[in-house]
């Protein structure tokens, strides 16, 4: 396999035929992208990379899956502020061997048809060769009503803590296809091909209650820290209420706990919301026929995160799985 030879020509042919927001002025074939955000509205802009070897391997994803996954977890931190996702850039650093422009193409054919989900526009990005491993760095661009805040600061006392879905399918999934156990093994999918919670984020958003908001990206202990950090705040959660996937009990009680609560790459969102707003919330979500689920509550107390469970309380360590660390 070979490396792209002409970059230009491969920008080329994976430039969009067409695009989707009004707002874009200049997207593709300049030095950089121009677009316009109305006095009613802020930009919200994000980016992550995706490294081979540490975030995906060919033997758990394949290209297209590679590339929708990419573009779904930066999707999923515009979800998490309750925002709309409209612009996308991409930069791919392609290793001299190991990956040829076929599978390069099906990356960013995996890329569009998120994109196509959410009516998103790739509107620029970079193609760089490196001497080793596959490095995918995208930005995506979205936008929020004006004054409109999730912030992971906003947890108060007394404060509900909520999931929008069950959590640990993926760690499964990823366990086993790191097994050898094939693509049709159970929760599979939830690592493979992660969906972004836009649409709960926006009933978030559009109720007009002080919500903090976070994503599950390393996990709901790792992310109920970080919204007890920038709050103040202590976070206590329930075991027998942490939503599980269909079948979960399959597995053993503490592979089960691992994955849930330091599995992460499941992309729900964890928040908290006041108490006299929780019912309203539910109705909220009941009315778009989504789910959301109360796992725990928010105390004023030095800044933690417990776990409770069958009158006991423990506190839980910070921390998320990391995927590739052990030995195969």
């Amino acid at each position: 396999m070979s490396l792209v030879k002409d970059e230009f020509a491969f920008i080329q042919s994976i430039k969009p035929a067409y695009t989707f927001r009004e707002e874009l002025i200049q997207g593709i074939g300049d030095d950089a992208a121009l677009y316009r955000i109305g006095s009613d509205w802020d930009e919200i802009a994000c980016a992550d990379t995706m490294v081979e070897g540490i975030h995906f391997k060919k033997s758990t994803l394949s290209p297209f899956q590679i590339g929708r996954k990419a573009l779904a977890v930066n999707i999923s931190d515009i979800a998490a502020m309750g925002g709309i996702p409209m612009f996308y850039l991409v930069s791919i650093s392609v290793p001299q061997t190991g990956w040829s422009s076929k599978q390069l193409k099906e990356i960013y054919k995996g890329m569009k048809e998120i994109a196509d989900d959410y009516e998103i526009d790739m509107i620029g990005g970079d193609t760089v060769s490196t001497r080793s491993d596959l490095h995918i760095a995208i930005t995506v661009i979205g936008k929020i009503e004006k004054g409109r805040k999730l912030l992971r600061s906003n947890a108060r006392a007394g404060d509900i803590v909520f999931l929008t879905g069950p959590v640990g399918g993926s760690a499964a999934g990823l366990s086993s296809l790191l097994k050898g156990e094939g693509n049709e093994a159970p929760y599979v999918k939830y690592h493979q091909e992660p969906s972004p919670r836009i649409k709960q984020g926006r009933i978030l958003a559009k109720s007009g209650y002080r919500i903090s908001l976070n994503d599950v990206s390393d996990g709901i202990a790792s992310e109920s820290h970080e919204l007890a950090e920038a709050s103040g705040v202590s976070i206590i959660l329930n075991q027998d209420t942490i939503p599980a996937p269909e079948g979960f009990d399959a597995y053993s009680s503490f592979q089960r706990l691992e994955w849930m609560l330091n599995g992460g790459e499941d992309y729900e969102l964890i928040g908290t919301v006041a108490e006299e707003n929780w019912e309203k919330v539910v109705e909220l979500f009941e009315a778009h026929d989504e789910e959301i689920y109360r796992i725990g509550y928010v105390e004023d107390k030095r800044t933690s995160v417990w776990m409770n469970y069958k009158d006991q309380k423990f506190k839980l360590d910070k921390k998320g799985y990391n995927h590739f660390s052990s030995k195969e």
